[in-house]
């Protein structure tokens, strides 16, 4: 491979390489595709603070009322029925209602508590996208690298990190009140009940809270991975540039077009103008008044260069009248837009201009009289 070849090589290598930030269109086809930061510790952690913190305030009236209800339904109704398929039937059924109705509000809660993680991270978004299902993930070889990439030794690290720390705060949770896990076998069913929901609640708490203050580097991480995950290269951006604004030569000939088209009027205006005012050379200016249609002269075509010459030429075919003015050309040029009036500051100079020009069709028509 020669050196020139080499360097394209490396030129092409560098185009390629993602090392831009994702641009605002990206971000948002990739929040579009449900590709956004998001850490799963944070939805985890304000359930499990929000449903421990419900049992610690209401658990305990919720569970005696529960078993309060059924120790009723069942030795007032069911103790004295025979056993049958029926009677069985409905007991499960009875059993099954009154947790269901139990646990609803419970579940409820929950599901408001992850939503409201959810939307503390990303905001008010839903997609569908991420539901549809996807060839390429079936692929053993994309799966094997995704096992064994970098973010999959991160994703271990971290679970293997969590999992030691809330089982040592189990462990330490048990541990300091271990006098009262011993004695359970000497208490009533309903105090052993009561410490045991006391001691889960508490390991709930503190596991909620552990994972809280994790799931702040992991947030952290997410989005820089995020960012590492959406990053474009140079020409990714000059693409996406292209689709935005369009080819730049397509462009190009747009605007050469419609230049062309606006030459063409001017160029059919200019056989009724009045005067043409000129550099000479680099610009010239075509006027024309008319009272019906304005208080003052009005520019009905300009250009400069090689649209002066050709403005020239064509007022000459027409016998429009051109005036050497080389300040009044630069003024008007640069002060007046096609179709706009003759600025005030600028009256005075284009009167007297067009005064002269009036002089000089009249001294024509009178010269054209006498020889008739």
């Amino acid at each position: 491979m020669d050196e020139i070849a080499l360097i394209k090589l490396n030129l092409q290598f560098f185009a390629d390489e993602k090392t831009e930030k994702a641009t605002p269109k990206k971000r948002d086809e990739t929040r579009k595709k449900g590709q956004v930061p998001k850490s799963t510790d944070v939805n985890t952690s304000i359930m499990m603070l929000v449903v421990f913190l419900f049992l610690w305030m209401y658990g305990g009236s919720i569970i005696v009322s529960m078993f309060a209800d059924m120790q009723r339904e069942i030795f007032t109704n069911y103790l004295v029925e025979e056993v049958t398929p029926e009677s069985v039937a409905r007991l499960f059924l009875t059993v099954s209602t009154q947790a269901l109705t139990a646990v609803l509000p419970l579940m409820l809660l929950a599901a408001i508590a992850g939503s409201f993680g959810s939307f503390i991270q990303v905001g008010a978004m839903f997609s569908t996208e991420p539901l549809k299902a996807k060839l390429n993930k079936l692929d053993p070889i994309k799966g094997f690298k995704r096992i064994f990439s970098a973010r999959a030794l991160v994703e271990l690290s971290k679970s293997v990190l969590k999992i030691s720390l809330v089982g040592t705060t189990v462990v330490i949770i048990i541990w300091t009140h271990l006098e009262e896990v011993m004695l359970l076998s000497q208490k009533s069913i309903t105090d052993a009940m009561g410490v045991i929901g006391w001691l889960t609640i508490m390991m709930g708490l503190a596991v909620a809270i552990l994972l809280m203050i994790l799931s702040i580097p992991d947030y952290i991480y997410q989005r820089y991975d995020h960012e590492k995950q959406i990053r474009m290269s140079k020409k990714d951006i000059k693409d996406e540039h292209k689709n935005i604004e369009g080819d730049p030569r397509i462009k190009s000939k747009r605007k050469q077009k419609q230049m062309e088209l606006a030459m063409q009027r001017m160029m059919q205006e200019i056989p009724n103008a009045d005067v043409v005012i000129t550099n000479p050379t680099h610009f010239a200016i075509v006027l024309k008044y008319d009272e019906s249609k304005a208080e003052a002269p009005f520019v009905v075509a300009k250009g400069m260069d090689f649209s002066a010459q050709r403005i020239k030429k064509r007022a000459q075919e027409h016998g429009i009248p051109m005036v050497e003015n080389r300040m009044l050309a630069r003024a008007l040029y640069h002060q007046t837009d096609i179709g706009q009036q003759v600025p005030a500051d600028l009256f005075k100079a284009v009167a007297e201009v067009l005064a002269y020009v009036y002089r000089l069709k009249e001294k024509q028509s009178v010269g054209q009289n006498h020889r008739t």
